[in-house]
């Protein structure tokens, strides 16, 4: 298993629905900010400067498995444990664990694909295979 970084989060009165819990989308958006953070952590540039110097734009997610155990709500902190579960040739499985304390919260495994701009249509993006150098980075 490579790397493994941690990010935490408060949780926030506007982060939950009205019976004071965290709404389940709430998690996506922390879990995609933990995924960059994973690479920043791992010495990845930021995907606006990987942009320039490499063309990736970033790592868009395929799929994603979520499996939630236990509710939280505001005034709670939450850590997301993040690494990378598996490497494919142009997709890879990255795990989230997001924790409170010792309770585990939620879990879930996201795959990705590192994407840059199409050449002949810059609107559109295409999925290349993963960076011999990024995963470097991330083992």
């Amino acid at each position: 298993m490579g790397k493994t970084t941690t990010m935490n989060v408060e949780i926030r009165f506007g982060d939950c629905d009205p019976a004071g819990i965290v709404f389940f989308p709430r998690y996506h958006r922390w879990m995609d900010a933990a995924s960059l953070h994973f690479f920043m952590t791992c010495g990845v540039p930021p995907w606006h400067v990987l942009e320039q110097d490499s063309g990736i734009i970033g790592t868009p997610l395929l799929e994603h498995h979520t499996r939630f155990v236990h509710s939280a709500t505001y005034g709670e902190r939450l850590t997301i444990a993040t690494s990378i579960e598996e490497w494919r040739e142009k997709v890879f499985r990255q795990k989230h664990v997001v924790t409170r304390g010792d309770d585990l919260i939620c879990e879930s495994v996201e795959t990705r694909i590192f994407c840059v701009r199409d050449a002949q249509d810059r609107r559109r993006i295409r999925g290349i295979a993963v960076p011999p150098d990024i995963r470097r980075r991330c083992e």
